[in-house]
């Protein structure tokens, strides 16, 4: 059954509070991104990648396909969670394409759980539409209140 008016409402102040914490987040002075949370289970970040994040070869460095794939799948599953802030606890990852430049977008998607642990899945989309990696992981309820977050702002 689909959500009455206003738990939609409810729901995106939640996507928002959630996108609001992700801009604050002081790791993210270093990979500059924007995330859009459209829908439950479902978050995409968009970012460039350039030569500050790549190695010597000069193709992105793999902490930044892990964190944005890390960070995407992990708004997915946060997005379900209203309460609390989810921890990651594994996440395995694939590389499919070097990333040498251009937009990039991280898909995130929220696979199961709704409790303590949940699964969520990312991949990494180059310019062309191309997959660049994809990765799963699982992320665990924490004891954090969202509410008790300086960045999260609900409502």
């Amino acid at each position: 059954m689909p959500p009455d008016a206003g738990d939609r409402a409810g729901a995106a102040a939640h996507y928002r509070a959630l996108e609001s914490l992700y801009a604050v987040a002081p790791i993210n002075r270093l990979f500059q991104s924007r995330i859009e949370i459209a829908e439950e289970g479902l978050a995409r970040i968009r970012f460039t990648i350039d030569d500050s994040v790549s190695h010597a070869a000069g193709a992105a460095h793999g902490t930044i396909y892990f964190k944005m794939m890390d960070d995407a799948a992990f708004y997915a599953c946060n997005s379900l969670v209203t309460d609390r802030f989810l921890l990651t606890t594994a996440f395995n990852m694939m590389f499919t394409k070097p990333l040498r430049g251009g937009e990039v977008v991280a898909e995130g998607r929220w696979v199961s759980g709704k409790r303590r642990v949940f699964v969520g899945e990312a991949r990494l989309i180059d310019a062309e539409g191309e997959e660049a990696a994809r990765g799963t992981g699982t992320f665990m309820r924490s004891h954090i209140p969202l509410s008790g977050l300086a960045g999260y702002r609900a409502g």
